[in-house]
Formats: C-alpha cells, sequence, structure tokens
C-alpha cells in the first residue's frame, strides 16, 4: 500500500501544479483576447481552479469507479466549512462581521439542496447533470448581473462627485488570480501545455492508486474519496483561507469556501455525470450527504449575524472534521 499511497501524493503535487499553471495561462491568454476581466474572473478562474477536481471525476467515471467521483465532492464540501474555515480560525480567528457574504452563501445552500434532491433519484444521469449545469449558469448569470451592478454604482458615484473614472481599476486585473499583462506569449504556451498535459497525468495517477489503496484495506472508493481525496483536493483551499485570515481577509476565506462549495456540486458531478452515470452509495443518502447539508448551515450565524469566528469555534470545526472522518472511516 506504500506504493500506492506514494503514487497518490504525487498525482495530487501534479494535479495542484498542473491546475496552477493552467489557470495562469488561460487568464492571461483571456486578458490578451481583450476579455473583460469581470467575465474572466467568473469563469476561467472559477472552473481553472476547479480543474483538479473535475478531471479526477471525469478520470473516476471513465476508470469504472464512480463512488470515488461523488465521495470526492461531497467529502470537499464538508471538508471545506468544518476544516478548511476551522483551521484558520483556529490560528488566527476570522471577524465575519463585515463580510457581505450572504448572497452568495443563499446561493450556495440553493445549490446543496438542488444536489441532495437530485441524489435521492439513485444515479446522476445525463439529465441530472444537465440540470446540475443549468443551476449553475443560472448562478453564474446572477453573479455577472451583481458584479456589472456594482461597477455601475461605482462608476455613478464617481460621476457624482465629478472624479475622473479610471476603467483599468475597474477591470481589477491586478485581483486576477495569475494575471500578469507583461508575460510573454511563449510563456502563455508553456503554462496552457503543461495545464493540459498535466491534469489528466495527476488524476490517472490519482485515481488509480486511490482505488487500490481502497482494496487493499477492504473500504469502497467512496470512502477514500470521502476522506483521502477530498482531503487532497481540498489543500489548495486551505492555503488560500489561512493567507486570507493572517491578512485579516475573512471575505475572502469565506467567499472562497463558497465559492468552491458551488462549483464543486454543479459544475464537477453536472460534468461527469455526462461522461458516464454515478450511482448514489446509500449510506451517502443516509449520512455523508446529511453531514454536508449540516456543515453548510452551520455558518450561518456568521454569514448573515456577524459572529466572530474566534479560536473556540475552530477548534470545534476542526474537532467536527476528525469526528466524521472517524466514523467514515469505521462504518
Amino acid at each position: 500500500m506504500i506504493p500506492d499511497l506514494l503514487y497518490t501524493i504525487l498525482g495530487l503535487a501534479i494535479l495542484l501544479l498542473a491546475g496552477d499553471s493552467l489557470v495562469k495561462g488561460a487568464v492571461n491568454l483571456a486578458l490578451r483576447l481583450g476579455i473583460p476581466a469581470l467575465i474572466v474572473s467568473l469563469t476561467v478562474v472559477a472552473f481553472g481552479t476547479s480543474a483538479p477536481e473535475l478531471l479526477i471525476s471525469v478520470q473516476a467515471v471513465l476508470e469504472g469507479v464512480p463512488g470515488l467521483a461523488l465521495g470526492n465532492v461531497v467529502g470537499s464540501n464538508t471538508a471545506n466549512i468544518l476544516l478548511v474555515l476551522g483551521v484558520p480560525a483556529l490560528l488566527t480567528g476570522l471577524a465575519t462581521k463585515d463580510c457581505d457574504t450572504r448572497h452568495n452563501y443563499v446561493t450556495m445552500l440553493a445549490a446543496t439542496v438542488l444536489f441532495m434532491a437530485l441524489a435521492t433519484t439513485g444515479t446522476f444521469d445525463w439529465w441530472q447533470g444537465l440540470i446540475l449545469l443549468a443551476g449553475l449558469a443560472f448562478m453564474l448569470t446572477l453573479a455577472a448581473r451583481q458584479a456589472l451592478a456594482h461597477r455601475r454604482e461605482v462608476i455613478a458615484q464617481a460621476e457624482a462627485k465629478g472624479q475622473e473614472i479610471d476603467e483599468s481599476q475597474l477591470d481589477e486585473e491586478e485581483d486576477l488570480e495569475g494575471a500578469d499583462p507583461d508575460m510573454p506569449t511563449w510563456r502563455i504556451a508553456l503554462y496552457l501545455i503543461l495545464g493540459l498535459v498535466g491534469l489528466p497525468l495527476g488524476a490517472d495517477l490519482l485515481v488509480e492508486s486511490s482505488t487500490n489503496i481502497a482494496r487493499s484495506i477492504g473500504v469502497s472508493e467512496t470512502v477514500i474519496g470521502l476522506t483521502l481525496v477530498a482531503l487532497g483536493t481540498s489543500l489548495p483551499e486551505l492555503a488560500t483561507t489561512v493567507m486570507a485570515a493572517i491578512r485579516k481577509q475573512a471575505d475572502v476565506a469565506i467567499g472562497n469556501v463558497i465559492g468552491s462549495n458551488m462549483f464543486n456540486l454543479l459544475g464537477i458531478i453536472g460534468v461527469a455525470a455526462l461522461v458516464g452515470p454515478i450511482p448514489v452509495d446509500p449510506e451517502m443518502l443516509r449520512f455523508d450527504i446529511w453531514v454536508m447539508l449540516a456543515a453548510s448551515i452551520l455558518i450561518a450565524p456568521f454569514v448573515f449575524r456577524g459572529w466572530y469566528m474566534g479560536r473556540v469555534w475552530g477548534a470545534a470545526f476542526f474537532v467536527l472534521y476528525i469526528l466524521y472522518i472517524f466514523v467514515v472511516l469505521q462504518a
């Protein structure tokens, strides 16, 4: 099992590096082609940062272990709340009083409920996938309208004060992950090639080795997806939220988790279901998706009431995640 564990770690490392490379290349190519930064942020960055999870899920379906795909998504969403928010809260605390994430949070809850409703059919097939992708398109449209409305408000306020409007500041290209207006064309191409080659390679390594681990220790691929794979794919979000907490940017930390969870449920399973049917493990219907929903609801007071997520809450979230992993592995 040791070689398979090493291959899993190697596959995860390749996935994360390739995903980061793809985002850098795609962002700078899109900006070079004149696509507005707002659209790039809502599409290229959002999909690019979820590319590792997407490739894992697609590869798992293609290799006949769809439980790994579903376990990865449900496990990642639970980890994103309890671990990815719990650890930075435990380290530095998260001041959520001034965070304006209520609209996105409600959207995430709606996506969770839609996912759970479709899961009760017993299988995610092509038509469930289309419904999830339609939900994603609808939510992206709402996000774009909200961002454009904010943009118009900023312009109107500037005009009312007689201030000169700088379009480059409105685009906020410097806030786009990996954006570099001076990046040469050959480097953009190199990033894209590394990303496109590395993602399927890493996904193949991770799925095959994870499946071997599951068989060697006598658990299902779904359990490995809920634990080992989900934890690994949540590491980038954990790094982002820890840095955001250190910089006192609670809105970035919570926004990152909410956005990731929405894309996991709607985008990743939506695409994977078009590749092939994904049966839903009965145990997941009885337990895991309800834990995912409960974890999502758990942060409602911090979103709506602005409660301070201090070290006590961080410790509680962390302990709850450890207990969840223990229960899953004992099942």
